[in-house]
């Protein structure tokens, strides 16, 4: 895989890279210019990352996640929940951001190099499609629909 470093301030925060042995993720920073003030309730704004990444594998895809803390403690999530970056996406990673607090809370604010998302790698499965008039498995749940197992 393959990154392009677009603003030169990532190189003086660190590459993205995954923060210990077990991390799932590596964070994406905001690169803005002075600071960012999300208003509550008010539309997502795009925020650039600062990299671009090629892939070089359609078996892989990229997912922007919310950092947990910022989510739980400030309440901002991304204003899409996911983004999704397919493999043949070469352009800037952007992530939209949204404060989900109530109306009359203060702004969040954001400011250069801050660690306001993170990008997991997925492998992604693209299946050929058989039409058929009945499937031929069979399951015990069948049709049964969205709740159908209870809360």
């Amino acid at each position: 895989m393959q990154i392009k470093v677009l603003d030169a301030r990532v190189f003086e925060w660190g590459l993205p890279s995954f923060q210990t042995e077990g991390a799932a993720a590596i964070d994406l920073f905001a690169c803005v210019d002075g600071v960012i003030r999300i208003e509550a309730q008010r539309p997502a704004v795009l925020i650039k990352s600062g990299i671009a990444i090629s892939f070089g594998d359609a078996s892989v895809a990229g997912l922007v996640l919310p950092r947990s803390g910022l989510g739980h403690k400030k309440g901002l999530v991304l204003g899409n929940t996911v983004g999704l970056i397919d493999s043949d996406y070469a352009g800037e990673i952007l992530i939209s951001v949204w404060n989900r607090s109530p109306i009359d809370s203060l702004p969040i604010e954001i400011t250069a190099g801050e660690r306001i998302a993170q990008l997991v790698f997925v492998p992604i499965v693209r299946p050929e499609f058989e039409v058929v008039e009945e499937f031929s498995l069979q399951t015990a749940r069948g049709a049964g629909g969205f709740g159908s197992t209870g809360s």
